[in-house]
Parts: C-alpha cells; sequence; structure tokens
C-alpha cells in the first residue's frame, strides 16, 4: 500500500514528531495554518473518519494530550480539531488524521481558520429538518 502516513508511522519517512503512544503519533504539519499546527494519525491504517474499524477513540487519549502539550508549551489561547472525511472534504491523504491548530490573539475565530461558503447558512432551518426528519 502506497501511504504517506504509514511509511512516517513505519519511520521510511521522516516526521517531526512530538507525541505517541501504542495506539497514534502526532507530528508536526509540514505547511502549518498556525504555529504548532500538528497530526494525530494512527499507527493502523484507517481511511477516514467513517472506515471500519473506528479509529477516533483509540486516537482520543493522543489527541488530548497533543492539545495540552500545544496549549501549554505555545503559549496558545485556543485550538481547532478537524478532521476531513473525503476528497470533497478537502481530504488529501487518505488515512485517517485529526488536525490540531494552536490559535493565537490576533488571529482568533473560524474565519482566520477557513473561508466559508456564503451560501452554506442560507436556509438552515431546512437543513435542520432534512437531517432531523
Amino acid at each position: 500500500m502506497d501511504c504517506l502516513f504509514c511509511a512516517i508511522v513505519a519511520g521510511d519517512i521522516p516526521s517531526r514528531q512530538i507525541y505517541s503512544d501504542e495506539h497514534a503519533i502526532a507530528f508536526l504539519d509540514i505547511s502549518p495554518w498556525h504555529r504548532g499546527h500538528s497530526l494525530v494519525i494512527p499507527r493502523r491504517h484507517v481511511a477516514d473518519l467513517v472506515d471500519t474499524p473506528p479509529a477516533l477513540a483509540e486516537i482520543a487519549p493522543a489527541i488530548q494530550a497533543t492539545s495540552r502539550l500545544l496549549l501549554d508549551r505555545l503559549g496558545a489561547e485556543g485550538l481547532n480539531m478537524v478532521a476531513n472525511t473525503g476528497e470533497a472534504a478537502g481530504q488529501e491523504v487518505f488515512h485517517f488524521h485529526v488536525h490540531l491548530v494552536p490559535r493565537y490573539a490576533g488571529h482568533t475565530g473560524m474565519r482566520n481558520l477557513v473561508k466559508p461558503d456564503p451560501e452554506a447558512g442560507s436556509d438552515l432551518d431546512g437543513l435542520q429538518r432534512l437531517l432531523t426528519s
């Protein structure tokens, strides 16, 4: 299998690892959105958030530990956690991963993280009905 993140887990491709445990590793993103932007990945290959067997619960301790590390050590005032599932959502590496993005004063809020679709909120009531019916 040609998987960039599996190669990182195997040590075949170097990474700037900042946390590891028996189920996951965390490393700095090489194209960060903000200082300290990191990725947490399961050691086993899982394509995405909805692949089976699921991996989110097993990497949750690594996500929490890495988040605490980023907040404490970098002096970040907040943090965004992002997981893209599928190409349409922006997933580029098809090995499940969670982005942890430390946030700092002066660049706050979601608008400084992503550029929202102006039409996305045009019919929230209709969308809620669709999702809950």
